[in-house]
């Protein structure tokens, strides 16, 4: 299910937050728990079982692991059962349709998925037959937030939690629970069960908030449009010049989507005490590919660095096992994105880019003028947005994914013998001035204004800016209760 209603959502983070402040220190992590489950249930009913399933044996686990420090063979059967159970849920509901499907498409088979016959057996009764398992939303960030928890323990990196509620809440932390970003237990565990809330982080937390909102409601979903009536087209008939505007305005919309998301979570974890991690640095200024993902859902890179690329051996084994070490990661990334062949070639092409970037174009890169730097980044960003998004849902067939790919790419480079038509006109009058306001949002020019005007300007200037955020804040609200598209697109995830 994916959260339509954000006039609900804003109810329930207004109630959490009052009860959140009104109830004693001892008590907030109950509800932090309490509304982390019952935020997860409204979109899942049945799958927030998985949820409390994960966090049960991640949490047995560690105490298990922290008990026997001398054991190292108990320690690992422990981590191995938290991997294989995390891994398992994950292969079980996000990827275990695809691999049946794409077996049954290959050799002309019709094998059911005993996953689908054992759900309709179980909760049939409740909802009906299902033909395909639905997906558990942010079932790849709550797996691996808790599967982290374990490694690290293992690794003697962190502390052992005893409290069972207190390591469900760091799990259940509705903020970021269902798009991230991947908050591991390292990155709270002084303040999971001893915060204050100061006055700076209380209104650091909502102006953080307001700018998220923003972002996600006035630009991402705006925006976000364009792309959605372009992508229903029939690619062999797209306009070069329709073509360039449908994807640069998904390359917006995901950025401001999930950037947007993820300060909204950010802020929110200040208002309750938390300093979550940073997830965007304006990736759309970088001048690498390598650079761009430095930049681009950090908390991702992070944690494929430390508990995948890092264990395999990194860059310290040489040049070939690094690049093995590299193409390895970024095909766990396409495949963490989603079960689907378009997100697989998605992963595969950043991998190569990158290794190619770290065997000899990162050097070229950093000679050429850097406006030249930020064109080839920037437009090969753009290609895997294509592959990423611009495939049809549920498509399973290799051939199909790469026909659909190729077909986009060419309508941008006039394949289809139009350079510009009607649509592509009234598209850029309609959304020519969101196009204008994502360039300046997405790079650092604003935040270097504003630093400015607070550094040099009179005193009476600085109450610009709440009351700019106050604007931002009920133009955000009059869109919400008009307009019915507000996709979240890393729910999905």
């Amino acid at each position: 299910m994916v959260f339509s209603s954000l006039t609900f959502l804003f109810g329930f983070l207004v109630i959490t937050l009052l009860l959140y402040y009104t109830v004693p220190k001892k008590l907030k992590n109950v509800v932090i728990l309490v509304s982390g489950l019952l935020f997860y249930a409204w979109g899942e009913p049945i799958y927030v079982l998985a949820m409390i399933l994960s966090t049960f044996i991640d949490y047995t686990a560690g105490r298990i692991i922290d008990k026997n420090d001398n054991r190292p063979k108990v320690r690992l059967v422990c981590l191995i059962v938290s991997l294989v159970m995390n891994l398992g849920l994950l292969g079980i509901f996000k990827y275990s349709d695809f691999l049946i499907g794409s077996f049954n498409s290959w050799f002309g088979l019709d094998i059911q998925n005993p996953f689908v016959v054992l759900f309709n057996n179980v909760f049939g009764g409740i909802n009906g037959n299902i033909k395909s398992l639905p997906l558990p939303i942010g079932i790849s960030f709550f797996t691996f937030q808790s599967m982290s928890y374990t490694i690290d323990l293992y690794r003697r990196k962190i502390k052992v939690q005893k409290n069972a509620a207190s390591f469900m809440a760091f799990v259940t932390l509705f903020p970021q629970i269902v798009a991230g970003p991947i908050v591991r237990y390292e990155d709270v565990q002084n303040e999971i069960d001893d915060r204050k809330i100061t006055e700076p982080m209380l209104a650091g937390g909502i102006s953080r908030f307001i700018t998220g909102l923003g972002k996600k409601v006035l630009i991402a979903d705006n925006i976000g449009m364009l792309w959605t009536t372009v992508k229903t087209m029939e690619y062999s008939q797209l306009s070069a010049a329709t073509a360039w505007l449908g994807i640069l305005a998904f390359t917006f919309q995901i950025y401001f989507d999930f950037s947007g998301y993820s300060d909204m979570a950010i802020g929110l974890g200040k208002m309750m005490g938390f300093n979550f991690p940073e997830n965007f640095d304006y990736p759309y200024m970088s001048k690498s590919i390598s650079e761009f993902w430095r930049r681009w859902h950090m908390t991702l890179g992070g944690w494929f660095k430390s508990y995948v690329y890092f264990p395999l051996g990194g860059s310290r084994k040489g040049t070939a096992r690094t690049v093995i070490n590299l193409l390895i990661v970024w095909t766990i990334t396409g495949v963490w994105h989603g079960a689907s062949w378009n997100f697989m070639l998605w992963g595969a092409y950043f991998g190569v880019l990158i290794v190619l970037e770290k065997l000899f174009l990162g050097k070229w890169l950093e000679k050429i003028p850097s406006v030249l730097s930020w064109l080839y980044t920037f437009v090969l960003v753009v290609f895997g947005w294509i592959m990423f998004d611009g495939v049809a849902p549920g498509t399973v067939d290799f051939g199909d994914m790469f026909g659909q790919v190729f077909a986009y790419i060419g309508a941008m480079f006039g394949a289809n013998g139009v350079f510009a038509d009607n649509f592509a006109t009234n598209a850029f009058v309609n959304y020519g001035v969101m196009f204008a306001i994502a360039i300046f949002g997405s790079s650092d020019a604003l935040k270097t204004i504003i630093g400015k005007v607070k550094e040099k300007a009179p005193g009476w200037v600085q109450y610009g800016y709440p009351i700019a955020q106050t604007a931002v804040m009920l133009a955000s609200v009059a869109f919400i209760t008009t307009s019915s598209y507000h996709p979240f697109l890393y729910f999905n995830f």
